[in-house]
């Protein structure tokens, strides 16, 4: 390896990362579009010959070129990304790779959370990661009744979000809410879960919960290994429902609570993924209709939307109070600046 050198790539070097592209594709994938950091190793002639990369807590799109196989360049990649992990104050670290890849990172270190059977496999390097994060859940678990469950961005919480809530919440002697915690959003998750607590706080059978690093957003779901965006749409859920099954194993759950989505194809495709594999582990799908205001469905995108165009009374009639107090404070300005910012805040 004396004459392999391994190094970061800018985002802003097109040559390098046309090579890298060149051998993504080569493995049959192609560069995520969520990506922060990316490396490559290079011969002596200054040829990629391996690369690696990462999102957050997250590393992705490897790669060896197939004249380097057994050299251990993907040892060396690893290496140099969790050592830049380490220097950005990240030590969980998680993995999603094709299933016929999953026994390498095993043999680093990493342990399987869930997988899609022949699609890929979803890891973290934490032994005991999920097992304690499913432990803690217990504490939380009603062993008699009906125990429900819904999962939400909640970016930020709106009357639709209350209104499915206390629909799931009828049907339930307990229902779990778990908020989104994976930070990438517009509105921060700190702000998110309060908001959703306070929004609930009259609903006594109502728990919420911290999804953890286990439940991400479609928008940060890794795409390199799919073809197009229904498949991602469709191995998200499919990855969705393996982790929550071992949460509503050991939380009782059996049911689980989505919003309708008449104007989303790609949301209901989701849904219906939801719907058929749900069913084979004895969890009820239960699709509630959306809450409309004047004949228009109530989301979190239509809030961005208005507050953006400062138009407050959009707000007031589709905000709870608590929502709506906090954009109305100082403390939301940052927030509010940053949605302002935003190009395109419908799909975030």
């Amino acid at each position: 390896m004396a004459e392999y050198s391994v190094s970061s790539i800018s985002k802003y070097d097109r040559t390098a990362l046309s090579q890298v592209d060149a051998l993504l594709e080569k493995e049959g994938i192609k560069r995520d579009r969520n990506l922060d950091y990316t490396c490559g190793v290079y011969d002596e002639d200054y040829s990629l010959i391996a690369t690696g990369s990462a999102f957050g807590n997250t590393l992705r799109c490897f790669a060896v070129s197939s004249d380097h196989q057994g050299e251990g360049l993907m040892n060396t990649v690893m290496s140099h990304l969790l050592d830049f992990e380490m220097g950005r104050g990240i030590s969980h670290v998680f993995v999603y790779t094709k299933a016929k890849s999953a026994k390498f990172f095993m043999d680093m270190g990493f342990y399987e959370i869930a997988r899609v059977e022949g699609l890929f496999v979803f890891l973290e390097n934490r032994k005991n990661g999920f097992p304690s994060y499913l432990e803690n859940l217990t504490e939380s678990a009603r062993p008699d009744g009906v125990s429900g469950a819904v999962v939400m961005n909640a970016n930020p919480f709106t009357k639709g979000h209350r209104y499915l809530i206390e629909k799931a919440a009828s049907q339930c002697d307990t229902l779990h809410v778990f908020v989104v915690s994976e930070d990438k959003s517009l509105v921060p998750f700190c702000i998110r879960k309060r908001l959703v607590e306070q929004g609930t706080a009259d609903l006594g059978n109502v728990v919420v919960h911290e999804s953890g690093p286990y439940m991400i957003s479609n928008a940060t779901f890794p795409s390199y290994f799919i073809a197009d965006e229904a498949g991602v749409m469709e191995g998200h859920a499919r990855l969705d429902v393996n982790v929550f099954k071992k949460i509503a194993g050991v939380m009782n759950i059996t049911k689980r609570f989505v919003g309708d989505e008449p104007f989303s194809a790609i949301t209901s495709l989701y849904n219906r993924v939801l719907s058929s594999e749900l069913p084979k582990a004895g969890i009820e799908c239960c699709i509630i209709p959306r809450l409309e205001e004047d004949g228009v469905p109530v989301s979190a995108s239509n809030v961005r939307l208005a507050l953006q165009n400062d138009d407050w009374e959009t707000l007031e009639r589709i905000l709870p109070p608590a929502s709506l107090d906090f954009f109305r404070s100082e403390e939301a300005a940052p927030v509010i600046r940053a949605i302002k910012q935003e190009k395109d805040v419908v799909h975030h």
